[in-house]
């Protein structure tokens, strides 16, 4: 090999290495100790002299675990590996690998320069005082350099690594940094940068810049696949143009990648800059800014931003939320808005953009205690807005639409609990248009607005204006549910009830004999009202007690005592559900008399009450609220048994029963305030039972019935008062039963009971009940 010894001065700036290169090495430097290859191959281990290189004509340098000075390749191939070496410089097209190798720049102004050249860089370090990685091209050429790194890491005081027009960088699992408080991460003139598989871009202050080289019009791009941007001191995308015009930046932040900025900034478009966004499958949070004269489209593809977007004059942002994108935050000067049935935009302050078109997209205006306003100059399209109101202030998020507003729009106005104030309560205006036929109508359940006790329609007025009547009302989910529950206790009280009468068939089997028994029931009933659609209740339970025959008087006499529980499951439709849950002991004392047939049988029984509503409201949201509650009550019957032939019989009966239930104050927790007098219910009834004894061969008795009653409830007044709107509970009306069942006598001890029934009526039908039971006797 010939080796000619040289130092060089002269830097990088000095020029481009061409076909000449060996003439620049000999005459622009001046002596010291290198290494130079002119159309010549050479490999270099650990322990060759430390020393600088130049390459020229198709000449190739592989350093392997050596350590050398600066090296200059032209139209030539470095290989490096293992190695640690001075800046490198690449020119003419030629290729610089670098694996698992440290490269130190100092003080010039790139550690790695490429011009219209090559890198593969893996597993490597490259520092530079000044800048870390340039990308080039010769000022005279329409293509750059290409650079691929593969876990690395390049850092640079004045940023990590810039890419002139045409040339290409791409980054996997690398970090790329600015160490210097005024540095960048990456700088793009005109090139292309794409990061993947955790790639992190830091500066010291902006993470990204991306502008114009000089006297080159082409356009940026940008692609972060599962990377990180970080603005140390500023922000984390910086897109100037300075005030030249070029094609369209594009920057596209994928599958979970980020942007951080210190300042609160992700994207700052200014410098009549034009820049094309796309996020994907990304969560980002900051705020992005278009200033002079800049334009800047933003696309969200499943992806979200949590931060605002500001345009200033002259400038136009647009945004489209597609496939189920989530933008939070303000939108100001905004030219086109965009916005499709999976995506939505929560505002959180007043905002204002040119077009909005909602193809079946959502517009949520903050929270419930604070309430924005949205000027539209043109609406479009089919949408939902999300929007609050209240009476009592006559505060409202409010639509503004000042040019033309077209298509069906609904609104999901927030509910609550709370009531307006007495009468004042004037109509809220919720939207304004200026022209077109746009039609506004409510999203909540039932069309209808919930505020306190009462539900509000949506009036349109004659110019425009769409606005809540607060003298247009009906009762609200919630006071159906508190007024369903302060309602249902008595019929969980008679559905216990129920399954006690059924025994008297028992009874009569051997009634000198003490016994215990025990009860399974489930009863069904459809209650309407004068409020609303009523409910569904659906009631399972059991009882179980023990008698014993008393020696008084004439007649057989009985006494018992019983205990039980049971369960009541309450749907008022709409989402709204109750739960009743009852506990309850009780005594009984009957009369019997077997010469006549006469009986009287009486109970007595004292209830806990469990009760909880959780009430679905109109719009969409839920709220719970549950109480404690004691009832008393009882019941007497008088009927008398009359045998025929054959085993027949009938056995007319009328039946009294009074029960109280304790009034109570609760309520429900979105502020709903519900307080419910003493319920009373006072109910009578007639009927008769006709049925059979029959004698099987085995020595059993069965008995089969069948029973039919007319019953009338007296009590009237039950007041509930909401938010101090009374209601009344009225409970009165008549209504008829009927039932079928079979009375087994197993042996003297053992004996069974089943039994179904039908009852319908004024407000109440119970299309099914059923009972079953066994009683042992001693």
């Amino acid at each position: 090999m010939k080796l000619v010894k040289f130092v060089s001065r002269r830097s990088e700036a000095a020029g481009y290495l061409g076909s000449s290169s060996l003439l620049y090495f000999l005459f622009l430097a001046e002596p010291a100790l290198a290494g130079a290859l002119v159309g010549q191959d050479e490999t270099i281990t650990n322990g060759y002299p430390v020393e600088s290189w130049t390459l020229a004509q198709f000449s190739t340098l592989n350093v392997n675990g050596a350590e050398t000075l600066d090296v200059f390749v032209s139209e030539s191939t470095l290989n490096a590996s293992g190695a640690t070496t001075g800046r490198v410089t690449g020119s003419v097209g030629s290729t610089i690998n670098l694996s698992d190798t440290t490269v130190i720049g100092g003080n010039a102004p790139s550690a790695l320069r490429l011009d219209n050249s090559t890198a593969t860089i893996n597993g490597s370090t490259i520092v530079g005082d000044r800048l870390g990685l340039s990308a080039a091209r010769d000022v005279t050429s329409t293509t750059g350099s290409t650079v691929t790194a593969t876990d690395s890491t390049i850092t640079g005081a004045t940023g990590g690594a810039r890419a002139s027009a045409y040339s290409t960088m791409a980054f996997s699992n690398s970090t790329v940094e600015g160490t210097g408080a005024t540095s960048f991460g990456i700088s793009l003139l005109g090139g292309s940068a794409f990061a993947s598989n955790g790639t992190r871009i830091i500066g010291g202050q902006n993470g990204v810049t991306l502008g114009l080289e000089s006297g080159v019009s082409v356009g940026n791009q940008l692609e972060l696949d599962r990377s990180s941007v970080e603005g140390k001191n500023g922000s984390a995308i910086v897109v100037d143009y300075s005030g030249s015009s070029a094609p369209v930046t594009r920057i596209d932040v994928l599958n979970g990648s980020t942007l951080t900025g210190s300042n609160g900034t992700i994207l700052e478009v200014k410098g009549a800059a034009d820049v094309a966004t796309n996020v994907g499958l990304s969560d980002l949070t900051g705020n992005v800014q278009v200033s002079d004269n800049s334009v800047a489209a933003l696309t969200f593809t499943q992806g979200s931003l949590t931060g605002d977007i500001t345009a200033d004059a002259g400038s136009t942002a647009t945004v489209a939320l597609q496939q189920g994108s989530q933008l939070t935050g303000i939108m100001t000067n905004v030219a086109t808005v965009g916005i499709d049935a999976q995506s939505g935009w929560t505002m959180t302050g007043d905002s204002q953009v040119g077009n909005l078109a909602l193809n079946g997209g959502t517009v949520r205006m903050g929270a419930d205690n604070a309430f924005y306003r949205l000027n539209v100059e043109n609406l479009s399209g089919n949408g939902l807005f999300a929007i609050g109101t209240d009476f009592t202030t006559n505060q409202t998020d409010f639509i503004n639409v000042t040019g033309t507003a077209t298509g069906n729009h609904q609104l999901l106005i927030a509910a609550s609990g709370n009531e307006l104030v007495g009468s004042s309560g004037q109509p809220v205006q919720v939207v304004q248009t200026a022209g077109g036929d746009a039609v506004f109508s409510l999203a909540n359940t039932g069309g209808e607005v919930e505020f306190g006790a009462f539900t509000y329609g949506l009036q349109k007025g004659d110019t425009g204006d769409w606005f809540l009547d607060p003298t247009a009302r009906g009762v609200s989910p919630s006071t159906r549910a508190v007024m369903a529950l302060f309602n249902t206790a008595v019929t969980v009280w008679y559905g216990e009830q129920a399954s006690l009468r059924s025994r008297m068939g028992e009874l009569r089997f051997n009634p000198e004999k003490s016994g215990a028994w025990i009860r399974a029931y489930g009863n069904k009933y459809n209650v309407s009202d004068s409020y609303g659609a009523g409910y569904r209740q659906a009631q399972q339970g059991f009882s179980l007690g023990a008698d014993a025959p008393l020696p008084l008087g004439d007649g057989q006499w009985l006494l018992g005592v019983m205990a039980g529980h049971s369960t009541s499951d309450l749907d008022l439709h709409y989402g709204t559900s109750g739960t009743i849950k009852s506990y309850y002991l009780g005594t009984y004392l009957t009369w019997m008399d077997e010469t006549s047939g006469y009986y009287v049988d009486s109970t007595l029984k004292l209830n806990r009450f469990r009760n909880e509503a959780k009430v679905g409201m109109s719009d969409g949201q839920r709220s719970k609220g549950d109480y404690d509650n004691n009832g008393l009550g009882g019941s007497v019957e008088v009927g008398r048994h009359i045998k025929l032939d054959d085993g027949y019989f009938i056995e007319p009966f009328t039946q009294w029963s009074a029960v109280a239930i304790q009034g109570k104050d609760y309520h429900l927790d979105n502020g709903l305030q519900a307080e419910g007098d003493r319920t009373y219910s006072l109910l009578g009834k007639a009927g008769m039972t006709v049925g059979r004894d029959m004698q099987l061969n085995n020595g059993a008795t069965v008995q089969p019935y069948v029973r039919a009653a007319w019953a009338h409830e007296f009590s009237k007044n039950n007041e509930v008062k909401v938010n101090n709107n009374v209601f009344n509970n009225d409970l009165s009306g008549s209504r008829a039963e009927l039932g079928a069942g079979i009375a087994v006598n197993l042996s003297q001890r053992w004996q069974a009971h089943a039994e179904v029934e039908y009852m319908n009526g004024k407000g109440i039908e119970m299309p099914l009940g059923g009972t079953v039971g066994l009683q042992f006797k001693w």
